[in-house]
């Protein structure tokens, strides 16, 4: 495999597409030896059809806001690759949403799904529309609206989408209310719904918990624990507030939290009343961070990143490239010791560059914060039996998911030097069992 021709060639066909170039040239750097040695997947062109999408529906969602006034929002939905499953990938809804950041979200899916070991393919979909400052009743016609033209390419069986950002359990409830009447049935065919009409629990908190369960797998190779350790955190959202739970519950102390207007220094920790406070902001239509400074008399770092701050592990909980090379290096000069991505490619590729070149601690999301979708996985086979499982009973098949992630990353990803190369170990792993299934298919 000739690594930059296919991607000159990728780039000619998408131009101007960054984070999804950016995705797939990671990938294609993690997997060339392994292809090499295996020329039946070149013969196959295995590469070639696996970083292009099956197809891509993109369409228009008009929707008539409290005033009467009409809006048109444009949405896509990506389906990537179904060698080993149905279709599965969250919606976002969000102002930054195009085409490039979910061909991005998508290709990356394809081989965090094939890492829970359930069959799931990779997809993924959403809007430009932006949820944040309006009504219930602008967000229900908004949803209905965009599902009067996506009910038809999904089926628990062909495409189950889930939440992203933007995309809670109010959207997922109005997006299956819609569904349900079009398609006059009830099945699985969206995840993260309600408890009470077919959801599983802890799925909210489930991405931040498997980010946890994944970090204490990566310390254990050190001989280390969370307990008594100090982490800082980005994010106020589900996952950064799954994390902080977690993390809490194992003894270690969340000194940090951000938003796009900066982020809190709080040196007593994160924990009790203060998580619950997370909920509040995450509830209110502000979507900044300040509050919590002034509520619980923390630092607050108007602009700023949290990567400044002295700690011992820092989980990236918020969006893609919002870790540079400066942050990584402040990370490794103030003696961090563990980077675990909790967000989708939240590090810069040069960023990775100084964990690994620094051997510490560090796991890809795709690995890392799988835990959404296996959970996501678990409310499928739940809804497919007609049951539901107990909260100890999901965590329970969580942690072992992401104990299982851990041992394919550290089988693939082993150096000769006894570091272990996470980035590599993952995307080896998730990409030798859809190869092999795509040449199992043939082509199709």
């Amino acid at each position: 495999m000739n690594i930059q021709k296919v991607m000159n060639n990728l780039e000619k066909k998408h131009p101007g597409e960054v984070e999804y170039l950016q995705a797939v040239r990671e990938v294609l750097e993690s997997v060339e030896d392994i292809y090499n040695e295996n020329p039946q997947f070149e013969t196959a062109k295995i590469i070639e059809r696996i970083i292009e999408p099956d197809r891509i529906f993109t369409f228009k969602v008009p929707w008539v806001d409290d005033n009467g006034e009409t809006h048109v929002n444009l949405a896509y939905r990506v389906q990537f690759n179904n060698v080993i499953g149905p279709y599965k990938g969250g919606l976002r809804f969000h102002p930054s949403v195009n085409l490039s950041i979910l061909k991005f979200l998508g290709f990356e899916q394809i081989f965090k799904n094939s890492l829970t070991t359930l069959p799931m393919g990779g997809g993924k979909g959403g809007s430009d529309f932006n949820p944040k400052g309006k009504s219930d009743a602008e967000i229900m016609r908004f949803c209905q609206s965009f599902m009067l033209e996506l009910w038809r390419v999904i089926g628990p069986e062909t495409d189950v989408p889930a939440g992203d950002i933007g995309v809670g359990g109010r959207e997922i409830g109005y997006l299956y209310g819609m569904y349900k009447k079009l398609a006059r049935e009830n099945t699985g065919v969206l995840t993260g719904k309600g408890i009470g009409w077919g959801g599983s629990l802890i799925r909210p908190e489930a991405t931040g918990y498997g980010v946890v369960y994944f970090t204490e797998e990566m310390l254990k190779t050190k001989g280390e624990t969370i307990k008594g350790k100090t982490v800082a955190v980005s994010g106020f959202g589900n996952v950064a507030w799954g994390a902080v739970k977690k993390i809490n519950e194992l003894g270690g102390k969340v000194v940090t939290l951000s938003g796009p207007d900066g982020y809190i220094y709080d040196k007593e920790g994160v924990s009790g009343d203060k998580i619950d406070y997370m909920l509040e902001l995450r509830a209110s239509n502000d979507d900044i961070i300040e509050p919590y400074a002034k509520e619980y008399n923390a630092k607050f770092f108007k602009g700023k990143r949290p990567w400044e701050v002295k700690c011992d592990i820092a989980l990236p909980c918020a969006t893609e490239n919002e870790l540079d090379k400066s942050d990584a290096e402040a990370l490794v000069k103030n003696g961090c010791m563990c980077v675990t991505e909790a967000a989708n490619m939240p590090s810069t590729p040069e960023a990775i560059e100084v964990f690994l070149k620094s051997k510490i601690l560090f796991a890809p999301g795709k690995a890392a914060n799988a835990g959404g979708v296996a959970t996501s996985g678990l409310e499928m086979t739940q809804n497919a039996m007609k049951l539901n499982w107990t909260e100890e009973e999901v965590d329970s098949k969580l942690h072992q998911i992401m104990k299982s992630i851990h041992s394919a990353c550290v089988n693939y990803g082993n150096q000769d030097d006894g570091y272990v190369d996470y980035v590599k170990g993952a995307n080896v792993a998730g990409f030798l069992k859809v190869a092999y299934a795509m040449i199992d298919q043939g082509v199709v």
